[in-house]
C-alpha cells in the first residue's frame, strides 16, 4: 500500500495516509472528506495530476521549502 501526503482544504491540516486501491480519505482533524493530494516526487514520476490548493495554507516548494517558488524558480 502506498503512502500519500494530503492537505485538507477546510482546515489546512497536512497528513499522510496508507491508501489501498482507490480508497477515499478523510481529514483526521476535522473529518472533511475532500483532502487534496500534495505534490511529491513520486507523484510526478507516475504522472499524477494535482489540483492546486485554494487555501494557501501549508504549501511549500519541494525543492527549497519556501512558501513561494519564485525564490528558487521551480
Amino acid at each position: 500500500m502506498p503512502i500519500y501526503e494530503y492537505v485538507c482544504e477546510r482546515c489546512g491540516n497536512e497528513f499522510e495516509a496508507l491508501v489501498f486501491r482507490n480508497e477515499k480519505q478523510n481529514c483526521p482533524r476535522c473529518g472533511a472528506d475532500n483532502p487534496t493530494k500534495k505534490m511529491s516526487s513520486f507523484g510526478f514520476s507516475i504522472g499524477y495530476k494535482f489540483k492546486p490548493s485554494s487555501s494557501g495554507a501549508g504549501g511549500s516548494c519541494s525543492t527549497c521549502g519556501s512558501s513561494s517558488c519564485s525564490s528558487c524558480s521551480h
